[in-house]
Parts: structure tokens; C-alpha cells; sequence
């Protein structure tokens, strides 16, 4: 492949990305081809808490008592007991993760939309109900009488006569359905089953639909009886032969009166969360069972519990969270050691699942507020449109610079600058999609703008050396390779130091700091693809011929004559 082909496969993959990142950036402009506009249109940039209005709730963790090796395990608890109590608080997106500041552990949370800083503040502290139960000692339910049950039921059947031979006489099937049928399923569409094959309806039910005497249009002359009660079956048509027969029925169904069943109750023991001093998942015997949680208890909770399991051995005993059951294991012998184990099948995850949610009957360490603020939704929406128009102004600015004081060297590096700009916007669009959405805010608009003028400090370098090179005596593209290889170094050690500085605060920066350095190194490495790859890419492709006869199009350069004359 000649040099050639090669720049024009590189300049047309400029063009491809400038129309990918275009429509992801702006997709309005193919608003005429709505579901691709639909689509894309959904993607949107996630504001902070800054730019969209609600509460910042920050705190220092108390890991004193906690191992060294045990720190990120503790952090990870509280997070996830914070998101629990978050989720539900039914706020839309919050936004909960952990940090450090210097060696101290914090966790923020960002909660938009909410307003009552008061009561966000209570939600996250109180702590869970954590409680266990026994069974109830009279579960009796009162029965009925068995006279009194087959007369209801010999009512049922007369009733269900009584509905059948007015369906026979030609009263409106579907609306005898609707009135009368106890099927809540079928009752609203007039009794209608739709098209069933065999295996899929009770046996004294598909016995009579698959009755080849039983006709299209018809209802069956006697009442068909199943467990559940009486049916009046109407057959509508059927269709397919064999294996592959389906018929369409609809029925009427009187219910059959049963005796009513216990449900198992269950009653406060006093053993609560704060008598449980820990719960983890364990793979017993090298693996060969399945995983399961172990308990264990403080002295306190070790005596309420070896009391609880002797005078309940082959019951069950009920794990409540927020009054909410989480697990009902039955009791196999009295446990004294302070140690339970409840086992199921359990995977893994839910094993871990089931500790974490039973250790949040309270917070794994001990948090305190140290920061709060709250944001109003209209001052975040009018800070973002201010922080935008100040970037809009920007950009127009550096544009006119460049073009102003580069001429057609500054025309290509604003056209790399708006490809930039499209770029980072497609990027901070697209991460929402991936477990590392990028959150706009405030001082992610800072760092932004900062990267802008960086990307342009880049071309700057280029086009001086560019320019003493013409000065030189040597050709337009000779000038344009050679400042771009003098200038590299320069511009790589400038933006690696920006980005070394930024990592920094990333490690041990909090909240604004962090956005802000995380968007300033995405916007650095974009920037140094575009003042680099791209405008090089451009003006290898453009530059000719043409502009060795207008060199001033670049700058203003004095032939040798003259210099010497002078």
C-alpha cells in the first residue's frame, strides 16, 4: 500500500469518527430518521448534584476497630448498607461511593432531587430492625362444620345448574362469565381460554374440550367437575390435527368451598440485631456442600438464642429485617456455643447477599458527618446554562484567535478543536451505558474548558516550529512534519505532567476535586489525539501545491534577498 492510500484511508477515518461523534454528540441532526434519533436521544450527559439540584452528604468512617486487612471489606459493607436504605428511600439515581482523604476512609452521598436535608440525613444513620421469631403456639384456624361445608357446596353445584341451563336456553355466554364465573383470570374476557393444547387444562376439563362429539359453537350439556369446583365449558372452534389439535374453549366457574388452612405466624422472641454480633458466608467442608451463612452472637444474644432453640426444636425460626422475613430456618438441636448456621440452596452470592443484609441490623463502623450542603434544583439548572454559554464564548473565542493569528493553520486546529469538543461530549454520553458513568458537575465543566485550552497550547507549539522552519527556507509539508516533531516533546512532557498532577488528586482528592481531575486527564488525552493526530491528518491531506505558492495563507515569511539586502 503507496503513502497515499494510506493518508486516505487515515483522513477518511477522521471523517467517519467526526460523523459518529457528531450524531452521538448532537443527534438531532438526524431528526429525519426518528428511530436512530429516538435511540441515541435517550443517551444523556449525567448531570451532578451541582448542576441538577439536591443534597451532598459527606462522612469520615471510624475504622479504628477495624483490621488493616479488613478495611476495604467494612467500606464495601457500609456502602452497600447505604445504598439499601437509599433505594429505599425511592431516590432516582443516587449516587454513593467511598473515598479517601489522606489515610482516612469517606463515604458521600449525593441524593438528586431531595430537598429535606433533615430527613436524609436520619435515613441514613437510623438503623434496621433486625429481629428473630418463633413460631406462633395456637396456629388453630376455626373449621367448618362438615354439614354445614357440603350444604355450601351442594348451593355451589345448584347454582352452577342453574347458570348452565340459562347458557343452554341462549342467554350471552360471555356475559353469564363476567357475572358469575369465580375464574379471575378468564372472568373479564368473558370466560375466554384461548387456544389450549392437551396437558395444559385440568383432566375432567380437557377430557370434555377434546371430546370429537363436543362441537364448534356449542356448550356442553352437564356440568363438568374438577378440584376446583363446577365448570360450564363452551368450545368456540379448534384448529391443527393430531398432536398439533388445539381447541378454544371458554368456561364459568363455580368454586368449590374449602376448608380453610393454617398459615404459619410468627412472634417476637426478644433477640434483635444488637444481641448479633456478626454474620458471614461460609463454604463448609472443603467445598463439598454448598455455601451458608454463620451467626454469631454476643453473650447476651448467646443466651436468648440457646433458650430460643431448646424450647423450639423442629420449628421454625424466622429471621425479620425491617419486618420484611428474610429466612425461616427450622430448628435441628439446642445451640449453646453463640453459633448458628443457616443453610439452603444458597449460591455464593446470595449466601453473601443474605450476611450482608443481616449484618445491617447496624452500620459495619460508626460514621460522623463532616460536610453538608444542598443544592436548589433552578440555582444548578441556572449554574449549567451560565457554565455552558462561558464554554461556548471560550471556544468562539480560541477559534478566532487561532484563525486570526495562524490563518490556515488556525482554521484546521479549530476544526480539530469542534471534533474535540464532539468527542468529549460523546464520551461523557456514552460512559452512562458502562459501570463508569461519568458525572458532569460543575468543576468536571472547569476541568473541560481547561483541557480545551491545553489542546490549543498544543497546536501553538506546533505552528511556531512550523513557522521558524519556513522561515528556514524549507517547503510548506517539510516545515509542517518538522514542526510537528520538534514540538512533540515539549507538548508530551507538558501533558504528562498535567496528567501525573491529576492522578494525584484523584488518590486523595474528594467530591469536586476528583470530577474535576478526572475529566481534565480524559480531556488531556483527547486533546493530544486531536492536536496531534488528527490535525496532522488533515493537513497532510490538504496541504499541496497550492499552498507552496501562498505560504502567507501560514505566515509571513521574507525570501532570502531581501534578508541579505538588508
Amino acid at each position: 500500500m503507496n503513502l497515499r492510500k494510506k493518508l486516505l484511508i487515515k483522513f477518511y477515518s477522521v471523517i467517519l469518527l467526526t460523523l459518529i461523534v457528531g450524531v452521538i454528540s448532537y443527534p438531532k441532526i438526524i431528526s429525519f430518521a426518528p428511530p436512530a434519533y429516538n435511540l441515541l436521544n435517550k443517551v444523556k450527559i449525567r448531570l451532578g448534584l451541582d448542576l441538577q439540584g439536591g443534597i451532598h452528604l459527606e462522612y469520615r468512617a471510624d475504622l479504628s476497630k477495624v483490621s488493616f486487612n479488613q478495611k476495604k471489606e467494612a467500606m464495601q459493607a457500609l456502602q452497600d448498607v447505604i445504598e439499601r436504605r437509599v433505594n429505599a428511600f425511592g431516590v432516582a439515581e443516587p449516587l454513593i461511593y467511598t473515598t479517601k482523604s489522606g489515610d482516612k476512609e469517606h463515604l458521600v452521598v449525593e441524593l438528586a432531587g431531595v430537598k429535606d436535608i433533615d430527613k436524609a440525613k436520619a435515613m441514613i444513620k437510623e438503623t434496621p430492625f433486625l429481629e428473630f421469631k418463633k413460631e406462633k403456639a395456637d396456629q388453630t384456624v376455626q373449621k367448618i362444620p362438615p354439614k354445614i361445608l357440603e350444604k355450601i357446596n351442594a348451593e355451589k353445584e345448584k347454582r352452577a345448574e342453574k347458570i348452565l341451563q340459562e347458557a343452554l336456553a341462549g342467554k350471552d355466554f360471555n356475559q353469564l362469565a363476567k357475572e358469575n364465573s369465580q375464574d379471575s383470570e378468564s372472568k373479564n374476557k368473558g370466560g375466554d381460554l384461548g387456544f389450549i393444547k392437551k396437558g395444559m387444562l385440568l383432566p375432567a376439563v380437557e377430557k370434555v374440550a377434546f371430546d370429537p362429539n363436543f362441537k364448534d359453537g356449542t356448550i356442553y350439556p352437564k356440568l363438568v367437575k374438577s378440584i376446583f369446583g363446577w365448570h360450564i365449558i363452551k368450545k368456540i372452534g379448534e384448529r391443527g390435527q393430531g398432536n398439533s389439535r388445539e381447541v378454544h374453549i371458554a368456561h364459568i366457574l363455580i368454586m368449590l368451598e374449602m376448608q380453610p388452612q393454617a398459615q404459619t405466624q410468627y412472634v417476637p422472641t426478644g433477640l434483635t440485631g444488637k444481641d448479633l454480633k456478626s454474620a458471614k458466608m461460609e463454604i463448609p467442608q472443603q467445598g463439598l456442600s454448598g455455601p451458608e451463612v454463620s451467626l454469631e452472637f454476643n453473650n447476651q444474644g448467646t443466651k436468648l438464642f440457646a433458650a430460643l432453640t431448646k424450647d423450639n426444636i423442629g420449628k421454625r425460626v424466622a429471621i425479620y429485617l425491617d419486618g420484611k422475613l428474610v429466612s425461616a430456618p427450622t430448628v435441628q438441636a439446642e445451640i449453646t456455643n453463640g453459633r448458628a448456621v443457616i443453610s439452603g440452596n444458597f449460591t455464593i452470592a446470595g449466601a453473601k447477599k443474605l450476611a450482608n443484609r443481616l449484618n445491617e441490623g447496624a452500620l459495619p463502623v460508626p460514621i460522623h458527618l463532616i460536610s453538608q450542603h444542598s443544592v436548589d434544583a433552578s440555582l444548578g439548572a441556572e449554574s449549567f446554562i451560565k457554565s455552558i454559554k462561558a464554554g461556548a464564548v471560550g471556544l468562539g473565542v480560541v477559534i478566532i484567535f487561532m484563525i486570526f493569528y495562524y490563518r490556515f493553520l488556525g482554521l484546521i486546529a479549530s476544526i480539530a478543536l469542534l471534533i474535540y469538543t464532539a468527542l468529549m461530549v460523546a464520551i461523557f454520553k456514552l460512559s452512562t451505558l458502562t459501570p463508569w458513568s461519568i458525572t458532569f458537575t460543575l468543576s468536571g465543566i472547569a476541568g473541560f474548558i481547561l483541557s480545551i485550552g491545553m489542546a490549543v497550547d498544543a497546536n501553538v507549539l506546533i505552528f511556531e516550529r512550523t513557522k521558524e522552519e519556513l522561515k528556514k527556507g524549507r517547503n510548506v509539508l517539510g516545515s509542517i512534519e518538522e514542526g510537528f516533531n520538534r514540538a512533540w516533546p515539549s507538548i508530551r512532557d507538558g501533558n504528562y505532567s498535567t496528567i501525573i498532577t491529576s492522578i494525584i488528586l484523584i488518590g486523595v482528592g474528594t467530591g469536586f476535586v476528583k470530577g474535576f481531575a478526572i475529566i481534565l486527564v480524559i480531556g488531556v488525552l483527547v486533546s493530544m489525539f486531536t492536536a496531534i493526530i488528527i490535525v496532522k491528518t488533515i493537513l497532510e491531506f490538504t496541504v499541496g501545491d497550492w499552498l507552496e505558492k501562498r505560504v502567507w495563507l501560514i505566515a509571513r515569511v521574507e525570501n532570502k534577498t531581501n534578508e541579505e539586502n538588508k
